[in-house]
């Protein structure tokens, strides 16, 4: 089979990031040195910083990145596309403009002969109640269709500071570390999940911004896929062997 790509947490847009456009072109350069070797991508959630889908319009920006999304469609690479905590309000425009499949939940596939479960990873096993509550609200169906009565300018601007604020606090407190198998909210998940559902091979999950390579059993394993802001890190399985690397400019064996 060909090789599957996963990536996640690119924040294209964050306005609390410096040289977001070499970002993007990085992210595009990758995508483009796989065009030809990959059966899919999937995106595991916080590809934008913000991203809001009014009936008529989209945030602006990004054209790079969604020009080659699309170009890889139109070759036949499948993008899959699952929404994270900062681009939860997409809708059909990436699915109708650029071919992706859009989840708006975890899923689990089979691949090869594996069994994966993808999801960007906000919202399990995290005990936090203040980022619940917060959640709720975002997903909250009533107040999508409140703020969708803010004009664009207004919406976007609105979202593209919060998403800023979020970021500048992260980047004051830092990425908090590794918490080991008995605290990090996504490998305590996975450790119950499994236990109803022994037959999945691979979580792979975002959110957290680390990389983590876990075994949980013999024929188990957890996988945190880092980011596109620092770490520029992305995971390959090639129908036997999943493994994570950084993409390093130049490189042409990603």
């Amino acid at each position: 089979m060909r090789p599957i790509y996963f990536i996640s947490d690119a924040h294209l847009g964050c306005t609390a990031t410096a040289h977001n456009r070499t970002r993007e072109r990085r992210l595009v350069r990758f995508l483009d040195s796989i065009r030809d070797k990959a059966g899919a991508v999937y995106m595991l959630g916080d590809m934008f910083d913000f991203w809001y889908e009014y009936r008529e319009c989209v945030p602006k920006g990004y054209t790079r990145f969604l020009g080659k999304v699309s170009e890889l469609t139109d070759a036949g690479v499948e993008i899959h596309f699952f929404v994270g905590n900062h681009d939860v309000w997409c809708r059909d425009y990436l699915e109708r403009e650029c071919g992706c499949t859009v989840h708006q939940r975890p899923a689990t596939v089979e691949l090869g002969d594996k069994v994966f479960f993808l999801a960007h990873g906000d919202g399990l096993g995290d005990g936090n109640r203040q980022f619940k509550m917060l959640r709720a609200v975002f997903h909250n169906r009533t107040c999508q269709w409140l703020f969708r009565w803010l004009h664009p300018d207004v919406g976007i601007r609105l979202g593209l500071a919060w998403a800023a604020n979020s970021r500048r606090k992260h980047q004051r407190l830092g990425i908090e570390p590794y918490m080991g198998e008995n605290l990090e909210p996504l490998v305590v998940f996975a450790k119950d999940y499994v236990r109803s559902h022994p037959s999945v091979n691979y979580f792979v999950f975002g959110h957290r911004h680390i990389e983590l390579d876990l075994m949980l059993s013999r024929t188990t394993r957890v996988l945190i896929l880092g980011d596109w802001l620092e770490q520029f890190t992305f995971g390959v399985f090639d129908g036997e062997q999943f493994w994570m690397e950084n993409y390093i400019e130049g490189d042409t064996q990603p």
